[in-house]
């Protein structure tokens, strides 16, 4: 059955075709029989996926649609909206990854039949998964305790009933949506038109797998819309888990997509609970969890502050990222709430609120994981709730993380390790950490493994002594009584002793060496004199081709940018190419197959406008292609990569392809020129560039050791260890 309610936007056709949106709008000009748009706005229309498939098939504009294109598309231009349709993919794909004979007999026959069945086989698998499961068939309406849906208005007063009297009253706080299910088991009529897509996944994980085909498509969702959600890096996720330690039963308030909860080990007879104010993200995360663990999920969607869906749960560890700087977190209706046990936090105290919330929901003696942003260790409207938190024993370690661990990037946040007391600490003492010095240059984010290292290794002899020697500028445990001043500044790294530095004058004397010898190399490996082409031989220009032209001749091939690899590996990143600087990024973990970058390969960023392409060497070799970024792999026999990376830079040639939205710049790769030369005209060619190329990275390296000089002659002279004369 073809799918004519999916639409696809002029950016989705480019991507199918593997070119660039100016592309598209010259086809939807130049040919009259282009599909008439179906959808969308003036500005941004949409058009019928099918009828822009066969459209591409038959202008041979595309030999075959890939099926994971096709599947994002049909997700993505679904009737009901791309986060039904991913429900409702991820329910299939539960089916297949626990039951794929019952998904092969009722998706044997026609779409009706596939609808009318898939609710009851869906009940099965998901019901001793997920118990609270709802079988409804109305987003948002979900059965609480078997009851009514909790929309259901209230039955009218018998007609006999008096009228109440008309009593003025104060008004009342509205009251909180009490939490609900995260997940209804959609009824037939309902899945219908989820069908085409349903196949299409099914056909897809045959290929990839249940959890693979699931997190793709949840990363291409989750890529498509970076504003709508704020994600726990995997790193941070892993080094959260860690800090847990091995709990049996595990809640996460706040889960968002879930990152937290996935982060720990798989293990059967472990109990996650996951909640989140957002329906739509505690659906995802509740099937996400069900396809990556067999451990039993609990997820529920309603404000956690306001309708706690676990009031009874008491579990071995909280795993928690909340929202950050809240006002509105529910200030004036919890003033008597029985979980304020260290003092009612101020309005401009959420974090304290969600720190709170944790602790109530803990065993005695469970741990607490909570991502905080610095200013909550040391804002004077919560000191008096971190005393408190210090002289029970309740916080036992404040790490500040390096920049870049999580969003907001730019600033360096804090972990917070807390655990309900089960006795009060005869010497208390708090942990305190700073991994700050890991912050990798760049946006490749900091140096994780450095990180993990520092952070577990003081948590796990503190954990087991209940102190820790001093390891000045990382790590020191401090006595509670040396805290509770009038600040109670929690910060670390103003607690911590400086790190030692026996040498900074040696250091900056090896650093001015390095510079000294970089800008002679410089000097050595600036190009020549310009000289002026006759005018004569100016106007015997060579006759020029495309990039796309080579790619059609099989003089190089084009690959883009992946949105998901193998975890651990380098990401090359478009900042990377910019910049000059190693593979420093990382892409969500997938089962997607990365593009590995080879060395003579030449790689481009296609937004921002700068005339740079990079040729992949030795050192970059093996490195997954970025997103945002083009890889050409030319044919040695064809083209010198040298030659080809070089008149790709050319300003003019980029202007001529790129196109231009309000706020960014695209580059159509397709559209760039280079002229038809012989093989050893290129290398003269070539090898002129390479020269360039090197001392352009002689520049870069002058200008990173002279910022390092600098910065370091300051701190030396400000902190005493320099002398002035």
């Amino acid at each position: 059955m073809q799918d004519n309610a999916t639409e696809v936007t002029a950016a989705g056709i480019a991507r199918l075709a593997g070119v660039g949106r100016a592309a598209v709008s010259n086809w939807r000009r130049r040919h009259a029989d282009f599909p008439r748009p179906v959808g969308g706005t003036e500005t941004s229309p949409a058009f019928a996926l099918a009828e822009v498939e066969e459209w591409l098939r038959r202008h041979r504009k595309l030999a075959e649609v890939p099926l994971k294109e096709r599947v994002w598309q049909q997700l993505a231009g679904h009737p009901d909206g791309p986060v039904t349709a991913l429900v409702h993919a991820g329910c299939a794909l539960l089916l297949i990854h626990d039951r794929p004979p019952v998904w092969l007999d009722i998706s044997s026959g026609t779409d009706e039949r596939l609808a009318a069945l898939l609710p009851a086989a869906l009940e099965e698998v998901l019901t001793p998964r997920m118990p609270e499961t709802a079988r409804t068939g109305h987003p948002g309406r979900s059965r609480v305790n078997g009851q009514h849906p909790v929309d259901t208005p209230p039955a009218p007063a018998p007609a006999s009933a008096p009228a109440a009297p008309a009593t003025p009253a104060t008004p009342a706080p509205p009251a909180a949506t009490p939490a609900t299910p995260a997940l209804d088991i959609p009824t037939a009529p309902r899945l219908l038109p989820s069908v085409p897509l349903l196949r299409g996944v099914a056909e897809l994980a045959a290929e990839r797998g249940a959890r693979p085909t699931f997190e793709f498509l949840l990363g291409r969702h989750l890529d498509a819309n970076p504003r709508q959600y704020t994600l726990t890096p995997p790193d941070l996720a892993a080094l959260m888990a860690a800090l847990a330690g091995a709990p049996g039963t595990v809640l996460d308030p706040a889960c968002g997509t879930g990152a937290l909860l996935r982060a720990v080990a798989d293990r059967p007879d472990r109990s996650l609970h996951a909640q989140d104010s957002s329906p739509e993200l505690a659906a995802l995360t509740a099937l996400r969890l069900a396809l990556h663990t067999r451990a039993q999920v609990h997820a529920a969607a309603g404000d956690t502050l306001r309708a706690d869906a676990y009031p009874e749960l008491r579990a071995d560890a909280v795993l928690c990222h909340p929202p950050f700087n809240e006002r509105n977190w529910g200030h004036d209706d919890l003033a008597y709430d029985p979980r304020w046990e260290y003092g009612f936090p101020a309005r401009t105290e959420s974090e304290l609120a969600w720190v709170q919330h944790a602790l109530a929901r803990l065993r005695d003696g469970g741990t607490a994981v909570m991502l905080m942003p610095p200013a909550v260790a040391s804002r004077r409207s919560g000191r008096r709730i971190r005393a408190d938190l210090l002289r029970r024993g309740a916080l036992r370690a404040v790490v500040a993380l390096p920049a870049g661990a999580a969003p907001p990037y730019s600033v360096p946040l804090h972990l917070w390790v807390l655990r309900r007391p089960d006795r009060t600490p005869a010497q208390p003492e708090v942990l305190l950490v700073d991994a700050g010095r890991f912050t990798a240059e760049g946006r490749g984010g900091p140096d994780w493994p450095g990180v993990r290292e520092t952070v577990l290794d003081a948590w796990g002899v503190f954990d087991r002594d209940g102190s820790v020697g001093e390891r000045p500028g990382l790590a020191r445990s401090v006595p509670v009584i040396e805290l509770l001043d009038d600040d109670v500044d929690l910060t670390p790294a103003r607690r911590l002793p400086p790190p030692a530095d026996t040498d900074g004058a040696g250091r900056l004397t090896d650093v001015r060496a390095r510079l000294d010898e970089t800008l002679r190399l410089t000097a050595e490996l600036a190009p020549p004199p310009a000289e002026p082409v006759p005018s004569a031989a100016a106007s015997g220009r060579h006759p020029l081709t495309t990039v796309g032209e080579l790619a059609r001749a099989g003089a190089l091939v084009m690959r883009t940018g992946g949105h998901g690899g193998h975890a651990r590996v380098p990401v090359l990143t478009d900042h990377d190419v910019l910049a000059g600087t190693a593979p420093s990024g990382t892409l969500p973990e997938s089962e997607e197959e990365p593009v590995l970058t080879e060395p003579g390969d030449v790689v481009l960023p296609v937004l921002g406008g700068g005339a740079v392409a990079r040729v992949v060497d030795e050192a970059t070799a093996g490195a997954v292609l970025g997103r945002n970024l083009v890889l050409l792999r030319p044919d040695p026999a064809a083209l010198d990569p040298w030659f080809l990376a070089g008149f790709l830079r050319g300003t003019a040639n980029h202007r001529q392809a790129s196109s231009y939205a309000s706020t960014a710049t695209r580059l159509d790769v397709r559209r760039l020129q280079l002229p038809r030369l012989a093989p050893d005209e290129q290398r003269c060619y070539g090898e002129r560039f390479r020269a360039l190329d090197a001392f352009e990275r002689a520049l870069r390296e002058a200008g990173r050791l002279g910022e390092q000089l600098v910065r370091g002659m300051y701190d030396g002279l400000t902190d005493g260890t320099i002398a002035p004369g």
